[in-house]
């Protein structure tokens, strides 16, 4: 079962068609149409809009949402006024994130230095794991 359709024709006869900005891109083999994010219609696949709201929330700002997902920064506000989400409270803490591979992360993990003094989420985005560390501001 192929979870891949194209968002202009909806066939499902797609395939790899290199990679734009660390990310995969398909082409539809039936109208030659070129995409690399999911989309319904004009709209961005609910995934990357959850995952865009979650990492603002975080702090992350929507031009670095924009660089990670590959979303525009223009999306990313419009989503925010829309769902009414509120600018997270910037005191005493700062994130900080990392898109690391698999053994990446692991070995991040097993450093025990990168465990303490801070806040950590980690979180999936594709084949990759984003991490995000707070660490308090330093006087």
């Amino acid at each position: 079962m192929k979870l891949t359709i194209c968002p202009k024709c909806q066939s499902e006869d797609i395939v790899k068609s290199g990679i734009i900005k660390n990310r995969q891109r398909f082409k539809c083999k039936v109208c030659n149409y070129n995409f690399t994010v999911n989309k319904v219609g004009k709209e961005i696949d609910s995934y990357y809009v959850v995952k865009a709201l979650q990492l603002y929330v975080e702090g992350i700002s929507m031009r670095e949402i924009e660089r990670v997902l590959g979303v525009s920064h223009v999306s990313v506000r419009n989503w925010v006024k829309k769902y009414n989400i509120k600018s997270p409270e910037k005191l005493e803490y700062h994130p900080t994130y990392k898109v690391l591979s698999h053994k990446e992360l692991c070995d991040y993990v097993a450093e025990g230095r990168n465990l303490s003094e801070a806040g950590l989420m980690i979180s999936s985005l594709g084949d990759k794991y984003m991490l995000i560390r707070w660490e308090r501001f330093r006087d």
